[in-house]
């Protein structure tokens, strides 16, 4: 037993960073909102959407563990056509999804700190924080503050979840009018909810990046088992607690009449609101810090995401010799970090006062592009790219090609409606 909570303390760490960074928006904005302004009539769809991207978040982990380099570098075995696809792909959505989850964190910074005035100035410094922290600690950094924060927000949901079911739903006003989901705002808000639920589809290569890094960390290469049994749990935590923000939504918010703020701080204030009132007032500090630090988190994981893979797609575009790529390119890492903040603020300020036209345009942007990296995913773990022994099951890869025709044929109708 001793041997095998020991392994699993290696092995853990990527899987936690992954639910961190889906906690975040997805969770806490998006999750809320669904269930606030639908009720519970898009619980059916976060669970069957959880249910269908989940084999192509695993295959990052799972191509990682087998072959020792990141799925990444599959992309480029795949052909040079497909890495430029996915550096562009990158480099088209990065600043918009960064910025989303800034704009968030911030409005929870200024809920906590009572920092309301400070306005842009607040993003400008949360973000000179996190790549200060990052340039400083990189992945040590970021997989003890992640660790922490996690079992904070899950203990606080957790509690919260159970005393508002024992409560129940809220009473609904008396001109009190659901809304419609099968209309153009309706179907928008729903392909954003998908886009990030429970996170964007083309962060997958990142799981690949950080299961190699821990196992740098720790000099300890894991079984393909163990790896997979890290990722499943966290994933699965992950899709429990987006059901529960759903519900919480929905019985706190639906049919009272209130509506959830578009302004940052005023919607953070409103989610801490949300748990202060089941928990009890006491609990406001520290659902408020837990909140902000789950947020902290995400950001950091997103810098830390983005600025790897943009590393490593930049490294394996422009060299081919690994001798050259350890000697020119060691100090990207720091440089993409600055880019990603820089063009971040930029959407941010471009969206400053309007929280749900950033995430909504993120989230829908994230969607569009999720068939695609679904394809190539599957595509490296299976044929020729992994031995038989290390392939998905049968029941996986049906489950892949579900889900690619799900996200295939939303994506197509969207587009259709949009024409």
């Amino acid at each position: 037993m001793n041997k095998r909570i020991s392994q699993f303390t290696k092995t853990a760490g990527p899987g936690i960073l992954f639910a961190s960074t889906a906690i975040g928006v997805s969770h806490l904005v998006q999750s809320t909102r669904a269930g606030a302004d639908y009720g519970l009539l898009l619980l059916g769809f976060v669970i069957v959407v959880s249910l269908l991207k989940y084999p192509f978040f695993e295959y990052g982990s799972r191509y990682a563990n087998v072959t020792q380099t990141s799925i990444i570098d599959g992309y480029k075995k795949l052909g040079k056509p497909i890495l430029w696809m996915y550096f562009l792909i990158t480099i088209a959505s990065m600043f918009f999804i960064t910025g989303a989850v800034g704009f968030v964190t911030a409005g929870f910074f200024e809920n906590l700190f009572g920092l309301e005035f400070l306005g842009q100035w607040t993003i400008i410094l949360l973000f000179g924080i996190c790549a200060l922290i990052l340039a400083i600690g990189k992945y040590h950094i970021l997989d003890s503050l992640i660790k922490l924060t996690a079992v904070v927000l899950l203990i606080s949901t957790v509690c919260a979840f159970l005393l508002v079911l024992w409560n129940g739903p809220v009473e609904p006003s008396e001109n009190f009018i659901p809304k419609e989901l099968w209309t153009s705002s309706g179907i928008l808000f729903l392909l954003a909810l998908m886009g990030w639920m429970p996170t964007a589809l083309d962060l997958s290569s990142w799981n690949s990046l950080w299961t190699l890094e821990r196992m740098k960390q720790t000099n300890y290469r894991p079984k393909l088992k163990e790896t997979l049994f890290e990722f499943r749990l966290a994933y699965t935590i992950t899709a429990i607690l987006a059901m529960m923000f759903v519900i919480l939504g929905a019985f706190i918010f639906y049919g009272s009449g209130e509506e959830l703020p578009n302004n940052n701080a005023d919607f953070a204030h409103k989610v801490v609101t949300l748990y202060t009132l089941t928990i009890g007032q006491w609990s406001n500090l520290i659902i408020t810090a837990a909140a902000f630090a789950v947020m902290f988190g995400t950001i950091l994981a997103v810098f830390d995401g983005y600025s790897r893979s943009l590393q490593r797609t930049v490294e394996l575009i422009f060299t081919e010799k690994q001798e050259i790529i350890r000697t020119k390119f060691r100090s990207f890492y720091i440089l993409f970090l600055l880019v990603i903040l820089t063009g971040s603020l930029i959407v941010v300020l471009q969206f400053a006062g309007n929280l749900r036209e950033i995430v909504d345009f993120a989230t829908v942007l994230s969607f569009m592009i999720a068939p695609v990296i679904a394809v190539v995913n599957l595509r490296l773990v299976t044929g020729k790219y992994l031995e038989k022994d290390f392939q998905p099951s049968m029941w996986l890869k049906i489950l892949s090609f579900v889900g690619i025709i799900f996200l295939s044929g939303f994506a197509i109708y969207f587009l259709i409606t949009r024409i």
